[in-house]
Order: structure tokens, then C-alpha cells, then sequence
């Protein structure tokens, strides 16, 4: 069991959505934390998005990062000496 204190203004919103829509205060609070919640799951960070794929098609060359400059000039020079 969970208690949460609320303040006037949100209770007394809280109060008039219940009465109108005929339920209960609490079945509004699950169903918003409920939401929430979903949506909390959702967010995922770029790392969580991608880190299925990290590594999964690499060359195996982990200098890539530190030699591309020599490794794109190497392939310009290999197409103009054809």
C-alpha cells in the first residue's frame, strides 16, 4: 500500500475528473501511473538502442578509428594508378 499527498489544487482536479467520468481517485492514479510507467520503459538511451549491434559487424580492425586517413588515401591512390 502506497499513500501520496497531493496538493489542493491537484486533488480538487483530481475529484472533479472522478465524479465526471464516475470513478474512482484511485483507478485514476493507477491508470496515470500505469501510463507512466509505459512510458518510463520506452526511454531508452542511444547505448540501450544500439548495443545489440555493437561489435555484431565489426572488420575486426580495431585501429579503424586511428588510421582511416591513411586507409582512404591508400584506396584513392590504388584507384588513380589504375
Amino acid at each position: 500500500m502506497t499513500s501520496i499527498r497531493l496538493s489542493k489544487e491537484l486533488e480538487e482536479k483530481l475529484d472533479t475528473i472522478a465524479e465526471r467520468e464516475n470513478i474512482t481517485k484511485s483507478e485514476i492514479i493507477k491508470e496515470a501511473l500505469e501510463q507512466y510507467l509505459v512510458d518510463y520503459e520506452r526511454k531508452a538511451n542511444p547505448y540501450d538502442l544500439g548495443k545489440e549491434f555493437f561489435g555484431k559487424y565489426g572488420s575486426g580492425k580495431g585501429d579503424l578509428s586511428v588510421s582511416y586517413k591513411q586507409k582512404v588515401r591508400q584506396k584513392i591512390d590504388e584507384k588513380m594508378s589504375h
